[in-house]
């Protein structure tokens, strides 16, 4: 007696399985995660708009996501982070800027514990397409054609200036700001050059991205247990590899670039973003 054949999931109008189309998805948006986490466009207001278009997605799916990120930000910073670590043992400089990134770090840290449940309420694609656009015409205007070269050497950013950069991040709660838009930019403002600006935003995003991160799963961690499965592994995997591939060619492009174009393109990306949500 032959046993009967496997069950195979139905597949929909397209011709996809239903895994197929979770993979598809997942993949969609941890690219969309990764292509904008580390560029001053706003990843989660990205992610907003794309979740409403692709009808998928939840708050452990985006956890997944953003620790596949700062993973790649992570290794992409392995080598200065390892020297780092070895110079703190011997060289005062080294230990005073650790301190210097953990004191950036605090604004963030204490904002975001005291006034979570409100900037949850702000998550929606109209507010994001509000910020992009204000953010943008904030990047045209401070950023501009005159701007002056900046201090180029971390180690001799000022106390006050870190802490300066740590109050910019704070902004970044409210989607579509970008967090590092809002610490580059503040960055630039306090009388750092890009390249620096961009340095710092990088390494103060790793103790912030992985207090939220692991804080998320945390909270998360009775519902993580029944949502694991192919979307996030798909998802975190997309995320790893287009952050790394944009924190080196972002590091390259303030080399020699001004953010201008990003500001140009948050304009465009909110206008059509309030297009979107006229016309829907």
């Amino acid at each position: 007696m032959t046993s009967p054949p496997p069950i195979v999931p139905d597949p929909d109008e397209t011709g996809m399985s239903p895994e197929l189309i979770v993979a598809f998805k997942a993949a969609v948006l941890g690219v969309v995660e990764g292509l904008t986490e580390f560029l001053p466009v706003s990843s989660t207001g990205h992610l907003i708009v794309a979740s409403h278009i692709l009808d998928y997605g939840s708050p452990e799916f985006d956890i997944a996501i953003q620790l596949g990120a700062i993973l790649a930000l992570t290794w992409a910073y392995r080598e200065r982070l390892v020297q780092l670590l070895a110079d703190t043992a011997s060289r005062p400089a080294a230990r005073l800027f650790v301190l210097k990134v953990l004191v950036a770090f605090l604004p963030a840290a204490i904002v975001g514990l005291l006034l979570h449940h409100v900037l949850e309420t702000l998550f929606r694609p109209g507010v994001v397409a509000s910020t992009l656009i204000v953010g943008g015409l904030v990047i045209l205007v401070i950023d501009g054609p005159r701007r002056f070269r900046g201090l180029a050497d971390l180690e001799l950013i000022t106390m006050k200036q870190a802490l300066l950069i740590g109050f910019g991040q704070t902004l970044s709660m409210v989607p579509g700001v970008s967090r590092s838009g809002a610490t580059i930019v503040t960055g630039l403002l306090v009388g750092l050059d890009r390249r620096a600006a961009t340095d710092f935003s990088f390494l103060l995003a790793l103790p912030t991205m992985y207090a939220a991160t692991l804080y998320s799963l945390w909270k998360a961690r009775a519902a993580l247990a029944g949502e694991m499965g192919l979307g996030m592994a798909v998802g975190l995997l997309a995320a790893y590899v287009s952050a790394l591939i944009v924190i080196h060619a972002f590091l390259r492009f303030v080399q020699t670039n001004s953010l201008r174009p990003f500001g140009w393109y948050r304009i465009v990306a909110g206008l059509a973003v309030l297009a979107w949500l006229f016309l829907a």
